[in-house]
């Protein structure tokens, strides 16, 4: 699943394609990508300038002049890119939104779980999902962080996971960030000191912005605005690498399951 690092890639490449293009029309391939009513999502989008290119939490969103805001769900296998103008739609290719210089951007999903809403300003702020995110841990102060995660009782990965709790972290960075930071993922919050919290808060930071650095971890669909895989997945430390060694120690790397999720761990570096 796309998490912040790929998402942001891919709003930061396309706010330099897309952004203060017009919408001249759409051609729908598959109606149920859409929420809501399909015939009035493209009847409204229609002449809507895109006026910003943002990311919240692991949605992509495009504002309107229109005072709305075109969403995307990217969910497991979602892909919004802009191919090469001589470029053919395929199978999974589910919704194409026209440009006003010819151009075009593809709304692609293998799985078909990823989806498209259209939400005016209101809207949005009161959608359930978008209301409940947690905030933006690019933008948490140590402080704030801290507040969030002394008190609580749940393990630290699984409240890592939790996007009511902190938005748009999944389980590569929460993996990576918590090797990083020498913290077990099964450790309960708040049995934690301030300086694991504060060796968890600057690990956490650092992965995500090495991982944007690098246009994000690629293995089989994610692929940026213009289609390009990221690199981050060449730095892993220890996601997806059981039964290799561990790069500070040298002990195999093993995994337990978190949250209902498998957790990369070195049981040397990450004893506690």
């Amino acid at each position: 699943m796309p998490e912040l690092p790929e998402v942001e890639t891919i709003a930061r490449g396309l706010k330099l394609l897309v952004q203060d293009r017009m919408i001249t029309g759409s051609t729908l391939c598959y109606k149920k990508i859409i929420r809501g009513d399909p015939d009035l999502f493209q009847k409204n989008i229609v002449c809507q300038r895109i006026t910003r290119v943002w990311r919240r939490a692991k949605l992509l969103i495009l504002d309107l002049s229109g005072s709305s805001h075109l969403v995307f769900h990217l969910k497991m296998t979602g892909k919004v890119w802009i191919p090469c103008t001589d470029a053919c739609p395929d199978k999974h290719t589910h919704i194409i939104f026209h440009l006003d210089n010819g151009e075009s951007i593809f709304f692609e999903d293998q799985r078909k779980f990823g989806y498209c809403a259209l939400f005016n300003s209101d809207e949005l702020k009161s959608w359930k999902f978008f209301a409940g995110l947690g905030p933006e841990p690019l933008q948490l102060s140590l402080d704030e962080f801290v507040r969030i995660f002394s008190s609580k009782k749940t393990r630290i990965k699984a409240l890592l996971l939790d996007q009511k709790i902190i938005a748009g972290i999944g389980n590569i960075y929460a993996d990576e960030s918590l090797f990083m930071a020498g913290i077990h993922p099964e450790t309960p919050a708040g049995k934690l000191s301030f300086d694991e919290l504060q060796a968890l808060y600057q690990s956490l930071k650092d992965v995500l912005l090495q991982a944007i650095d690098a246009g994000g971890s690629s293995f089989r669909n994610y692929r940026n605005a213009l289609g390009y895989s990221g690199m981050f997945q060449d730095k892993f430390l220890v996601y997806g690498k059981k039964g290799q060694c561990c790069p500070k120690c040298q002990t195999i790397i093993k995994t337990c399951r978190v949250a209902g999720r498998t957790s990369s761990i070195c049981p040397v570096c990450q004893s506690n």
